[in-house]
C-alpha cells in the first residue's frame, strides 16, 4: 500500500465493510466463532433429550441485521418455547423503529419450525401472546410463545436441508452468469407454499437493463448516505469486531480480519469511537467499493406486504428466510440491501425511490426485503454465539 493513503487510513481511522462480513481477504475466521454452526444437530445427550433444544441449535443460525443476534429464550415451561427481543441488541440509528429487528425474529423462528418439523415436531406459533409493542419502539414482552408438540405426520421440509449452507455473500458477483428461471421459480414457492400470510416476491434481471440500472443507483445513494451519516456509520462501528481474538470472544456483529486495519487497531489507531468525515478516503474508498459490487449485480429480489404491523414484519422475516434457503439450494447467493429500506431521515429519498421502482404503494404497502442476487464462491459462515448464550440465566447450563 502507498505511504499516502495508508496516511490517510489512520487519519480516516478506519478502514471497514460495514455492511457485514469479512471485508477483502484476512486472516481466517477463528473455529470457535463458527463452532455453532459445526455443532448444529450433532449427537448430543441434552439436545437429543429435548427437541427444543435440537431445534434452538439451528435456529440460531439465522441471518440477523448487522449480525447482532438479539434472540432471547425462555424454556422454563415444559413444551413451550418463549422468544423475547434483547433490547440492548437494537439499531436505534439506522432502524430507529425496530422493523429489521422484527424481521430477525422472524428468521429465527422459520428455521426453529424447520428444524421441529424435521423432529416430528409441530410447532404452534403464537405471536405476541401478550400483545404487540407499537410501531416506535420495542417493549420487553415476548415476541413469540412456541408449543412444541409431538406431530408423527407434520411434514418434513426439503430447506431444512440448506441451514447450515446458507451464507449471506457480500462480495461481486459473477455478471456473466445470470440467475436461472428455475431458481426464481424456487425462490417464490418457497414463499407461496408457506403457511404465512401473503406477501409479493418480485425480481428483476438483465432483461430489464433499465431497470437494474435504477435499482444500483438507489442501492448506492442509500449506501453513500448510510456513510456519510456520522452517526449511522458509527453504530457499524460499534459493532465492529477487529481481529481473530475479538471475533472470537463476541461471536457476532460485523467482522473485520484484514491484517492492516488489525495491526492499526493493535497500535491504537483504529478509533472505533468516531466516524470518518463524509469525505474522507475511507467513506469515499468504500462507496466505490460497494459501487463495484452494484455493478457486478445482475439481479434483484424483494418482498412487499400490505401493512406493516409487528406481525407482518415478524412473518416477512420467516418468509426472507424461506427465500434465502430456496436460493442456497439452488445455487443462488444473495445479500440484503438494507441501507434503502431503512426509516432515519436521511435516506428518505431513497426509501421513496425503492418504493415506487417496486410499486409498493405507501403507507399501504411496504418494501419488507430488497437483496442482490447472483453467483459467487462461498462466502463462509458468519460467527454465532451458540444456543447457550440465548437462554434466559433461569435456563441454567
Amino acid at each position: 500500500m502507498q505511504r499516502r493513503a495508508f496516511v490517510k487510513l489512520v487519519g480516516g481511522g478506519a478502514i471497514v465493510g460495514v455492511s457485514g462480513g469479512v471485508a477483502g481477504c484476512g486472516a481466517a475466521m477463528p473455529d470457535e466463532a463458527i463452532a455453532a454452526w459445526a455443532e448444529a444437530g450433532r449427537n448430543d445427550p441434552a439436545a437429543n433429550a429435548d427437541p427444543r433444544r435440537w431445534a434452538l441449535g439451528f435456529a440460531v443460525l439465522a441471518p440477523h441485521s448487522h449480525n447482532l443476534q438479539s434472540w432471547l429464550v425462555d424454556l422454563s415451561r415444559p413444551g413451550e418455547i418463549e422468544l423475547r427481543c434483547d433490547l440492548t441488541r437494537l439499531l436505534p440509528e439506522t432502524d430507529p423503529f425496530s422493523r429489521q429487528i422484527m424481521m430477525s425474529q422472524g428468521t429465527f423462528i422459520e428455521l426453529l419450525d424447520l428444524a421441529l418439523r424435521e423432529r416430528g415436531q409441530r410447532a404452534e406459533v403464537t405471536l405476541f401472546p401478550e400483545g404487540a409493542p407499537g410501531p416506535d419502539q420495542l417493549d420487553a414482552r415476548p415476541v413469540a410463545r412456541i408449543r412444541v408438540v409431538a406431530d408423527g405426520g407434520v411434514a418434513k421440509d426439503p430447506l431444512f436441508a440448506q441451514i447450515r449452507r446458507r451464507h449471506t455473500n457480500r462480495a461481486a458477483y459473477d455478471p456473466a452468469r445470470p440467475v436461472p428461471v428455475a431458481a426464481w421459480q424456487a425462490m417464490a414457492e418457497a414463499v407461496r407454499t408457506s403457511t404465512l400470510p401473503a406477501l409479493v416476491f418480485g425480481h428483476a434481471d438483465g432483461a430489464q437493463p433499465e431497470r437494474l440500472a435504477r435499482h444500483r443507483a438507489i442501492a448506492n445513494e442509500a449506501w453513500r448516505i448510510e456513510l456519510s451519516t456520522p452517526r449511522t456509520f458509527l453504530e457499524s462501528l460499534k459493532v465492529m469486531r477487529v481481529g481473530a481474538a475479538e471475533v472470537a470472544r463476541h461471536r457476532d456483529g460485523l467482522t473485520l480480519l484484514d491484517p492492516l486495519p488489525v495491526l492499526m487497531d493493535k497500535l491504537g489507531l483504529f478509533d472505533r469511537s468516531r466516524a470518518p468525515a463524509p469525505d474522507s478516503f475511507v467513506v469515499r474508498g468504500q462507496i466505490d467499493d460497494f459501487a463495484k459490487k452494484m455493478d457486478s449485480t445482475t439481479a434483484f429480489l424483494w418482498l412487499t406486504s400490505e401493512g406493516n404491523d409487528r406481525a407482518t414484519q415478524v412473518n416477512a422475516g420467516r418468509a426472507y428466510a424461506r427465500v434465502q434457503l430456496a436460493a442456497t439450494a439452488a445455487g443462488v447467493v444473495m445479500q440484503p440491501l438494507s441501507q434503502a429500506l431503512q426509516e432515519f431521515p436521511e435516506v428518505a429519498g431513497p426509501y421513496a425511490e425503492v418504493h415506487r421502482l417496486l410499486g409498493a404503494e405507501r403507507p399501504r404497502q411496504t418494501v419488507q426485503m430488497w437483496a442482490r442476487v447472483g453467483h459467487a464462491p462461498s462466502a463462509g459462515p458468519s460467527p454465532r454465539r451458540g444456543v447457550q448464550a440465548h437462554l434466559l440465566p433461569r435456563q441454567g447450563a
